[in-house]
């Protein structure tokens, strides 16, 4: 059984794979304050609250884009599994050829969304993640990785506001009734949401304008599937694609 984690500014999504299959998934808030003991034990506990016994890890993956968190999770799992885990980054095979300026800065979740994206699409491709940031990837023919956008996530964006305007309150991120708001909860609201769809159909116009092409899209992320109904042009929501990206990526460096 493989445990497979990636680490991200909000959360740590946590999934264990046997025969390609997702047998669960879990979310542990990101803590940069927790030690490799007090991670070990979250991620031991949600092992064995899915039935998952610590003998029948095999060996596990992680990625990352928190630096400060890594090595605390990392050390937590070999005290677990009392293995190295693999570790996406430069050297890994990935079968993408990356054409940007500098390959080493692509964080390692583009990477892995990239590659369980082209495992079951054809290039080229729109990847949108909507998380702590939205991010837009664009994938071309012959696994060749453009670069793409990065914006303020939903809640990042939210927060921003309520935070710097005194008489705004903090809301829920639910799907506004309408795009004109009749108070104030509900202009915040539909600003939000449309606003964020707004953007994405924007954005995805003008980025298939500069490849020369339309492209089809794919959403991730914990929010896509709320933005997404909202925008304009069909997207396709797909909740795995972390997790099934780091299955892949195992799976073509296992010696």
């Amino acid at each position: 059984m493989l445990l497979a984690i990636d680490i991200g500014n909000t959360n740590l999504v946590i999934g264990c794979f046997r025969d390609d299959k997702i047998l669960f998934k879990a979310r542990i808030a990101t803590d940069r304050t927790r030690t490799s003991d007090q991670y070990g034990v979250e991620i031991k506990n949600m092992l064995e609250a899915y039935g998952v016994k610590r003998s029948d890890i095999e060996d596990c993956i992680i990625s990352s884009v928190v630096p400060p968190v890594f090595n605390s999770v990392r050390t937590g799992v070999i005290k677990i599994i009392g293995k190295q885990p693999m570790v996406v980054g430069p050297g890994l095979k990935t079968g993408l050829n990356i054409h940007v300026d500098v390959p080493s800065q692509v964080g390692s979740d583009r990477i892995v969304i990239a590659v369980a994206a082209l495992a079951e699409y054809k290039a080229p491709l729109l990847l949108m993640d909507l998380g702590t940031a939205t991010t837009i990837e664009a994938v071309e023919p012959d696994n060749v990785y453009m670069g793409g956008v990065i914006i303020p996530g939903v809640r990042v964006s939210l927060d921003a506001l309520t935070s710097r305007a005194a008489q705004l309150p903090g809301i829920s991120l639910d799907q506004p009734k309408q795009v004109i708001g009749k108070n104030t909860v509900d202009c915040m609201r539909s600003g939000m949401m449309y606003g964020t769809a707004a953007m994405i159909d924007g954005l995805v116009e003008r980025m298939e304008e500069e490849l020369g092409h339309r492209c089809t899209l794919i959403a991730t992320g914990g929010l896509a599937q709320f933005i997404t109904p909202l925008c304009k042009r069909e997207i396709i929501l797909e909740k795995d694609l972390l997790l099934k990206g780091l299955n892949i990526i195992y799976k073509k460096n296992k010696k």
